[in-house]
């Protein structure tokens, strides 16, 4: 059974699967290494990055993300606004400082990432990464970005999980869902909690998404606070700071009953922006996603009522069971099954988390979950010069 755990990722812009998902790779590569004591070993690493990952790698990032994670950073931990130089220093001495230790190795400017356009057989987002010794190869791997920052190693891709914890009321549909609140007359988020608590203890649960909930929160303040242009080609200019002051000084005057759902867009356009700029967000199931179902708890808490620890606990459980259905039945991969699969899922679990803090049966929460994705189905991936940015920000809000 997924873990709601795994649907709210803390990670970095701007994407899950050619950002997070190739970080994670290359951070689960280095401790391979240490853990079968090769390390020091070590004398040159080479990346092999393949198809999706490759042709949208540069706009996504992939190549920084791959070697800030050899160097044993991770995702939700990696500081931000020392990338820049650190990825300039690997550049420049074409060495590369492995799993956060003093051991350094050969890291190629050119030839020490190579960008191949073909897909391996197993999936669209590919990349190898080899270990040598000398001319010799001490490690090698292959891992696959399956979509919403999660990775499968090539070994385990289309197996099922080995020594799965059993949870108490296991579903992989939402009529079974429904069955297992019937019988137990209890709500969604009441009956995942159930769930959650045979994997986590109770206060790693409530640690886990409160930092969850605060990095989305301060993720909203940034992007509502910061003017300028995105990175990339593109040169899009930020729009949710200069929204934020027009509602601002339109609320004193407005009867317009709508307008809620102009801060609604800013709160999401200021998320997305802040995830195309590199900035620290949380998959939602993915970070071309990211904006929709903070938006919509941040309108809870601006105008319904303050956001306390059970809500957004209520929320994130509600909606990330939606998450896991979708995760499991179909695919939350933009690049296996378009922009339905991000922008669709992140609608369907917003719309399932707001009826379920709103006081919804189970049975409403599945309707508004269907009523979510009903209107993004067949929408394609189609981002411009291979950006997070056009159509993606838009699409959120």
């Amino acid at each position: 059974m997924i873990s709601v755990f795994d649907m709210f990722k803390i990670g970095i812009g701007p994407s899950s699967s050619h950002t997070v998902g190739p970080m994670k790779a290359g951070k689960q590569f280095v401790d391979d290494l240490v853990e079968k004591h090769l390390l020091t070993s070590v004398t040159r690493i080479a990346v092999e990055v393949y198809g999706s990952l490759a042709l949208t790698g540069k706009g996504h990032h992939t190549d920084q993300a791959i070697i800030l994670s050899l160097a044993g950073n991770s995702p939700d931990t990696v500081a931000i606004d020392a990338t820049p130089a650190f990825l300039r220093d690997v550049a420049q001495r074409q060495r590369l400082m492995l799993a956060g230790t003093p051991h350094e190795v050969d890291f190629a400017r050119e030839g020490g990432m190579v960008f191949h356009h073909t897909n391996l057989a197993r999936h669209e987002n590919g990349l190898r990464i080899h270990a040598f010794a000398g001319d010799r190869c001490v490690y090698s791997q292959t891992y696959y970005s399956i979509g919403g920052g999660f990775i499968v190693e090539e070994a385990q891709f289309g197996q099922a999980v080995v020594n799965e914890v059993s949870v108490p009321f296991s579903f992989t549909s939402a009529q079974q869902l429904l069955e297992h609140c019937r019988d137990t007359a209890l709500s969604v988020s009441g009956l995942v909690l159930r769930n959650e608590l045979a994997l986590h203890e109770r206060a790693e649960i409530d640690r886990y998404f409160a930092a969850v909930w605060q990095t989305m929160r301060a993720c909203i303040d940034r992007g509502m606070n910061t003017e300028g242009v995105l990175p990339g080609p593109l040169r899009v200019p930020r729009r949710a700071a200069a929204l934020r002051r027009m509602l601002i000084a339109g609320d004193k005057h407005s009867t317009d009953p709508m307008q809620v759902v102009d801060w609604v867009n800013m709160f999401a356009l200021a998320v997305n922006e802040e995830n195309a700029a590199g900035g620290r967000v949380v998959t939602a199931p993915t970070n071309g996603a990211c904006g929709i179902v903070p938006a919509v708890l941040a309108y809870y808490d601006h105008f319904i009522e303050p956001v306390s620890a059970d809500i957004w606990l209520r929320y994130f459980l509600a909606s990330g069971a939606i998450g896991i259905l979708y995760k499991m039945n179909a695919s939350i991969s933009g690049a296996e099954v378009g922009c339905q699969g991000e922008v669709g899922v992140a609608c369907s679990m917003a719309a399932a988390g707001l009826t379920e803090l709103m006081g919804g049966s189970p049975e409403q929460v599945c309707v508004a979950a269907e009523i979510g994705m009903e209107h993004n189905l067949g929408l394609t991936c189609d981002p411009v010069g291979g950006q997070v940015q056009v159509p993606c920000i838009e699409r959120n809000a």
